[in-house]
């Protein structure tokens, strides 16, 4: 099942771009082995027969609020995709939630007991750690795997078994650079923390911007520096004309209000990643002068009919639409198509009946790219209106999907 990629092969490991990112779980910490799990029900696929799927995210743990998104999200996709029923091609489908509170460990083991239960299709994963080790058990048990919020783009590509229903850091990058028009002779300021984080966000702005021929630097902050003001005035001494800001932790109102006072946000372009509601209080005044590039938010698709269905699902239910909600929304309706066209056993026929499928999703028209089971999908830049409880995000523009598709590299097999 080996394919070969149509575009230039690139990857870029673990890259993330804004607070967004560092909070959607860029944490490759843990080395568990994947290893085989039990050899499962090889039964056959008879109509009626139920179709398990093992749900494996983050109900605690430090990403716990974005898991909740991510299940809201599933459970009304799946309504959605069968249309009340939770049957397809005359198979029910049942789910089983398991919790890996962030940890690759627990991950991988709910993962084995189910995978050795007979389990066909698991879901889930909202750490990028976590995505790491659940891929390649995937493979090594020849069960679908639909990742989830995990932004890394080393998932992409990393095996025939593996796909994603987010999108990942390259296209977040990308969606920035749409922002900077025409890269060639521009000039380019990474403001971040000199950490891991920080690092990783230069080096991905560089392997994109700098690729397409704009002069990529930084500025890079102690992770403990609390006085910011010298840091600002260095951005705005070196004229950038675009500014893009990667960074995580409890200084970050410090950082937007010392922006604001040396006047960085009016000297040129400033660029972050727009994080779930819970984060935009944190940009003070000077929110309004950012431009935010957002994987989404609540409207952002313009209210088309599956964006609706959605946003009425989760609100009925109880829940709040916010970041990840359509990750697991359109987790179910892969896991739904894999089933009615690939049948209930046959993982092989899943895997084929998801290659170059072409969908109506939350946030319009998207690809599963066949070559790499990239998510191809539209992206989007925002500005926010109002400021501390009261701001919102308002849409500037869309970036259709295949501006910003990552280049297609072959899987690993």
């Amino acid at each position: 099942m080996r394919r070969r990629a149509t575009g230039s092969p690139r990857h870029l490991r673990s890259l993330s771009t804004a607070v967004v990112l560092a909070a959607a779980g860029l944490l490759l910490a843990g080395c568990t082995a994947a290893g085989k799990a039990g050899e499962g029900d090889s039964g056959g696929d008879a109509k009626g027969r139920a179709v398990e799927v093992g749900l494996v995210y983050s109900r605690t743990g430090l990403l716990a609020d974005y898991g909740k998104q991510y299940r809201d999200g599933f459970m009304a996709g799946l309504d959605h995709a069968t249309h009340g029923t939770r049957e397809v091609a005359g198979h029910r489908i049942e789910v089983t939630e398991q919790d890996d509170a962030g940890d690759p460990g627990k991950a991988v083991a709910a993962a084995k007991n189910l995978i050795g239960k007979g389990y066909k299709v698991l879901a889930g994963t909202t750490d990028s750690g976590v995505a790491l080790q659940m891929a390649p058990l995937a493979a090594q048990n020849k069960v679908l795997y639909i990742s989830g919020p995990a932004a890394t783009d080393a998932v992409t590509g990393i095996n025939d078994y593996t796909f994603r229903s987010g999108r990942q850091s390259y296209q977040d990058i990308l969606t920035a650079g749409t922002m900077l028009g025409e890269a060639r002779g521009k000039k380019v300021t990474v403001l971040a923390q000199d950490s891991t984080f920080g690092q990783a966000n230069v080096a991905a702005v560089k392997a994109v911007l700098g690729a397409g021929g704009a002069e990529v630097g930084s500025v890079l902050a102690p992770p403990g520096a609390t006085d910011l003001t010298p840091f600002a005035r260095q951005v705005k001494a070196g004229r950038p004309d675009l500014v893009f800001v990667a960074w995580a932790g409890s200084t970050a109102p410090a950082l937007w209000t010392a922006l604001d006072q040396q006047g960085v946000l009016e000297a040129g372009k400033v660029v972050t990643g727009l994080a779930g509601t819970a984060s935009y209080p944190v940009f003070g005044d000077a929110g309004s002068k950012v431009s935010f590039l957002a994987h989404y938010f609540p409207g952002a698709a313009g209210g088309n009919a599956v964006e609706k269905a959605m946003l009425d699902s989760v609100t009925k239910a109880g829940g709040t639409p916010d970041l990840f909600t359509p990750d697991g929304f359109t987790a179910a309706q892969m896991v739904v198509r894999a089933i009615e066209k690939g049948g209930a056993t046959d993982t092989a026929a899943m895997v084929k009946a998801l290659e170059g499928w072409t969908f109506d999703g939350v946030k319009g028209k998207e690809q599963v790219r066949a070559a790499d089971h990239a998510l191809v999908q539209p992206m989007f830049v925002a500005r926010l209106k109002g400021k501390g409880a009261g701001a919102r995000p308002e849409l500037v523009t869309t970036a259709p999907m295949d501006a910003v598709a990552p280049p297609a590299k072959p899987s690993a097999g």
